[in-house]
C-alpha cells in the first residue's frame, strides 16, 4: 500500500498542479455579488419594513422616534448585542449539543436585525420626506427607505453604513429588554 501511495503521489500532485490548456480559471464575480446583495438588501426593508407597519403600526413608530431620539445609544446597544450573540453562538457551537440551541438563536437574531435595520431605514426615510403619513400613508416611505438600503448595500463602503443603520435599529428594538 505504501509502495501505490509512492508511486502515485508525485503523479496526482503534477497533475492537480497543472493549469488548463487555456491558463487558470478564476472567475470572480464582484459584480454579481454586489448586485445580489443590493437586491437582497432593497426586498428585505420592503417586505420586512411593509409586515412592521401593517402589524405593528404603533411599535414601528415608536421605534422610529427611538432610533432617531438616541442614535448613539441605539448603535452601542446593537452593536454590543451582535458581539455578544457571537460570543454565545461561538460557545454555543464549541459544545456541539448548543448547535441545537445556537441555530434558533441566529434565526431569531436574523429577523430581529432585519426588522430593526427596516425601522431605522423607515426612520431615515421619514425624515427625508418630512411628510404626514396619516394622508399619505406608507408607501413612498417603504420604497425610499428600500432603495436607501439597496443603493448602499450596492457599494462596498456603503455596506459598511448599512451596517451601521441597521445595528442602530437592532439596538433600539433590544434596548427595552436589555436595560
Amino acid at each position: 500500500m505504501q509502495a501505490l501511495a509512492a508511486a502515485l503521489g508525485p503523479k496526482l500532485l503534477l497533475a492537480l498542479a497543472q493549469p488548463e490548456p487555456a491558463g487558470v480559471n478564476v472567475d470572480v464575480g464582484v459584480g454579481q455579488g454586489l448586485a445580489g446583495g443590493a437586491v437582497g438588501a432593497f426586498l428585505t426593508t420592503l417586505v420586512v419594513g411593509a409586515i412592521a407597519v401593517a402589524v405593528f403600526p404603533d411599535r414601528t413608530e415608536e421605534l422610529m422616534v427611538a432610533v432617531v431620539a438616541e442614535p448613539v445609544e441605539s448603535f452601542a446597544y446593537g452593536v454590543l448585542a451582535l458581539l455578544g450573540l457571537f460570543v454565545v453562538t461561538l460557545l454555543l457551537v464549541v459544545t456541539v449539543l448548543g448547535i441545537v440551541l445556537a441555530v434558533p438563536l441566529v434565526l431569531v437574531a436574523y429577523v430581529l436585525w432585519a426588522a430593526g435595520s427596516a425601522v431605522a431605514f423607515l426612520a431615515i426615510a421619514d425624515r427625508i420626506l418630512d411628510r404626514d403619513r396619516d394622508d399619505e400613508g406608507w408607501f413612498v416611505t417603504l420604497l425610499l427607505a428600500a432603495g436607501l438600503n439597496g443603493a448602499l448595500a450596492a457599494t462596498g463602503v456603503g455596506g459598511l453604513v448599512g451596517l451601521a443603520v441597521g445595528a442602530a435599529g437592532f439596538g433600539a428594538i433590544l434596548r427595552p429588554y436589555l436595560g
